[in-house]
């Protein structure tokens, strides 16, 4: 398969998913907030995160069908953080995935309560005993334990924190890095741990798959900040220039934005190598090389 068609392949796979776990025998009881979650969750954006956990799994000879509840999981945490991510108390953005935001859409407290939904929803999913059948009971704890301590206080949540506390300021290089790390890469890097778990991967894998996301996940943070400034609305799908609007720590800001294209081109050749352990490494290094070239 090329690129194009293995990431099409797994957001199928991804969405078929989705659809199933956000459906209930309950939902005629209070549909509003299935209407809010399916609204973030369905039908957009790039599913990267959930073609990493599938991608692992695959080059570590695993079983796609028992990654993919922990791909599901890990899409949900991912849309709730972003949902929660556009309220007005936090970077109060009118436009997500090329439509409005869900508190647009629903209200505030709706598109607080349906972020809520999707992180439970994301661990009953993962953990359901029928998706998780045949799996060791040690390797669902494990992978389900990964994607907990990466959306938490010392992951996801820590970066938002930082994130927060750091508008208006000039931070220094290692702070921002930190940030990133947390907000965004913690996330990225659990994506690969869970597939390498999933499929029995040794120290070796997980060594290698962290060496990847680490440098993938702050490329990605990178070519984010220039997109911000130098994107197109139609392409991007959120307003363009709300970082510098919020005062936000961004790298452009603190290394200029030339140092950003090395710094990106750097981080992603490092990536490529880590990847080259896996001897079916193509489509890692094409995933690689298409997000440092995502126009702007």
């Amino acid at each position: 398969m090329t690129l194009t068609e293995r990431l099409s392949y797994y957001a199928n796979m991804t969405e078929k998913a989705l659809e199933t776990a956000l459906s209930s025998p309950n939902e005629s009881l209070y549909p509003s907030i299935f209407h809010a979650t399916r609204y973030s969750a369905l039908g957009g954006g790039k599913r990267l995160r959930p073609a990493l956990v599938l991608e692992f799994c695959r080059v570590c000879g695993g079983d796609l069908s028992k990654a993919l509840p922990f791909a599901a999981a890990l899409e949900m945490i991912h849309t709730y953080s972003l949902i929660h991510d556009d309220l007005p108390c936090m970077d109060d953005d009118d436009l997500r995935r090329g439509k409005p935001t869900n508190h647009k859409a629903f209200g505030e407290a709706t598109a607080v309560l349906a972020g809520d939904a999707l992180l439970t929803r994301a661990f009953e999913t993962a953990l359901d005993p029928r998706s998780t059948a045949g799996l060791p009971a040690d390797t669902v704890l494990q992978a389900a334990s990964c994607l907990a301590r990466a959306a938490g206080m010392d992951g996801m949540i820590g970066g938002q924190i930082l994130d927060l506390e750091s508008e208006g300021r000039r931070i220094p290089q290692e702070a921002l890095m930190l940030l990133q790390q947390l907000k965004t890469g913690r996330l990225i890097g659990a994506a690969a741990a869970m597939g390498c778990i999933i499929a029995g991967g040794d120290d070796e894998a997980l060594e290698a798959a962290s060496r990847y996301t680490d440098n993938l996940g702050l490329a990605f943070q990178i070519e984010d900040d220039l997109l911000d400034i130098e994107g197109d609305i139609t392409r991007f799908g959120k307003p363009i220039g709300s970082d510098a609007e919020n005062s936000k720590a961004t790298f452009p800001s603190l290394l200029g934005v030339q140092r950003c294209y090395e710094l990106v081109r750097e981080l992603t050749d490092n990536a490529i190598r880590a990847a080259q352990l896996f001897p079916d490494h193509g489509f890692l290094t094409d995933l690689a090389n298409y997000l440092v070239s995502r126009d702007c």
